[in-house]
């Protein structure tokens, strides 16, 4: 075989191969979109989550839940991460909150008074800790207890909650078991 024929041998089967690699990644690994997940709250769950998630996290000299727009996460995990019963419970609590609320004193949790919000869920928290020294193995958690957890983590995973709320350093570099610690230092983020 003369080189000419090696040559163009080797540049044909370069070629196939870059160009069927080509088609096969245009083709081949194309995923369908998925339709967007239907939204089991309503706008105004998402508000009366907001204004939840404010009163458990207040704005003080960071930002409030409300702010880094904790309704919003709430919705997007409770729609995407919990079970039917799961979403069930937690969406019957919520409503039940707002009912209750409405029940006490007259006016929807968005426009209670900061001290009328804080005494309604301070009730069901301990409500929420009755439930649990009651509870079986089986029972499913109190919605509160979600709520709660939900608010904790959207708030301390968002920008600000890491950030501005707690240290945080990008590269944190290597690990110091004995790094010096100051009573009232925030805690890290990473």
């Amino acid at each position: 075989m003369d080189r000419r024929t090696i040559i163009k041998q080797i540049s044909l089967m370069t070629g196939v191969a870059f160009i069927g690699g080509e088609l096969f990644i245009q083709s081949g690994c194309k995923t369908e979109k998925k339709a967007e997940t239907p939204s089991i709250f309503s706008a105004e769950q998402v508000l009366l989550l907001d204004d939840v998630g404010e009163t458990i996290l207040p704005q003080t000299d960071t930002p409030g839940a409300k702010a880094i727009g904790i309704g919003a996460f709430i919705k997007k995990m409770v729609t995407d991460c919990y079970n039917p019963d799961q979403q069930n419970i937690f969406i019957g609590g919520l409503d039940a909150i707002n009912a209750d609320f409405e029940k006490k004193f007259s006016i929807p949790f968005s426009e209670g008074s900061t001290s009328q919000r804080e005494e309604c869920l301070n009730q069901l928290n301990a409500t929420m800790m009755q439930y649990k020294k009651d509870k079986e193995a089986e029972d499913p958690d109190h919605f509160f207890l979600m709520m709660k957890q939900m608010t904790i983590l959207g708030y301390f995973t968002s920008e600000a909650g890491a950030t501005q709320t707690l240290r945080y350093m990008a590269v944190p570099g290597k690990y110091d078991g004995s790094y010096s610690y100051k009573k009232g230092d925030k805690a890290w983020a990473t």
